[in-house]
């Protein structure tokens, strides 16, 4: 039988890659899509090498179009098909709301939310070839809360969870099942970024009705599942992975 294949963006490090190990261990060959650490995707190359995948690896900022063309036409060309695409990537600009630029606001929303439309698109295109395909976005609940120095992110995320609703609609009659999962406070190198970093994680597990952060496996076994035939009929729904601190005043 032909091997199902996966794209995974933003998939050199963090939750990305731990997605793509786990696709690769269910038999997936692998699309790596990296912005800037080459030596991060080469790295995890080699490991998803090693659990049998065939893995491509793709240089491309998803915010851009065109560069979205081009690493599906990679994706085509070494592949022929694609049954899973996860919608990793993301970036954005952690500023109060009044020192936000336009700058700042279309980079976070081209990468955050943009990507996901234009991707979703190609995606299709080779999904319907062999039948159909599932496409899971990462999100965050900083959508649905306000949360400090987050404007621009959340917005974004709140973007991509209606797309998200408005995909799995339109794509329904190509067999094409999408839905979100979002994520609570997890300490990956994307936090490092964050002005108050210690105060936010400290806080997180303070408040955390489970006891603990989210970790990113905890993420990655929420993806599974909507990946798997056992989650067909949930069609358009962001999956909320927090251990319940969104459910607090």
């Amino acid at each position: 039988m032909e091997r199902k294949v996966a794209l995974v963006t933003g998939s050199s490090r963090g939750i990305g890659k731990v997605i793509a190990m786990r696709l690769a261990e269910q038999g997936y060959d692998i699309v790596i899509n990296y912005a800037r650490s080459k030596s991060k995707a080469l790295e995890t190359a080699e490991q998803l090498e090693k659990l049998g995948s065939n893995v491509l690896v793709v240089k491309a900022n998803v915010g851009k179009v065109e560069k979205v063309k081009e690493m599906f036409q990679q994706i085509n060309e070494r592949f022929g098909r694609l049954d899973v695409f996860v919608n990793n990537a993301a970036s954005g600009v952690l500023r109060p709301l009044m020192e936000l630029e336009e700058t700042h606001w279309n980079w976070t929303l081209d990468i955050n939310s943009k990507a996901l439309l234009f991707c979703a698109q190609e995606a299709a295109k080779l999904m319907e070839k062999n039948g159909g395909g599932k496409i899971v976005s990462m999100s965050s609940i900083g959508s649905i809360r306000v949360l400090e120095n987050y404007t621009a992110v959340g917005v974004s995320k709140a973007a991509l969870e209606a797309l998200t609703r408005y995909l799995a609609v339109e794509l329904a009659s190509k067999n094409i099942v999408v839905n979100a999962v979002s994520g609570g406070v997890v300490d990956t190198d994307a936090l490092t970024h964050f002005p108050n970093r210690a105060e936010l994680l400290k806080d997180s597990v303070e408040r955390t009705p489970a006891g603990r952060i989210v970790e990113a496996d905890d993420l990655a076994n929420a993806v599974m599942f909507l990946l798997s035939d056992q989650a067909d009929m949930i069609r358009g729904q962001t999956i909320i992975v927090d251990g319940g601190i969104s459910l607090l005043a």
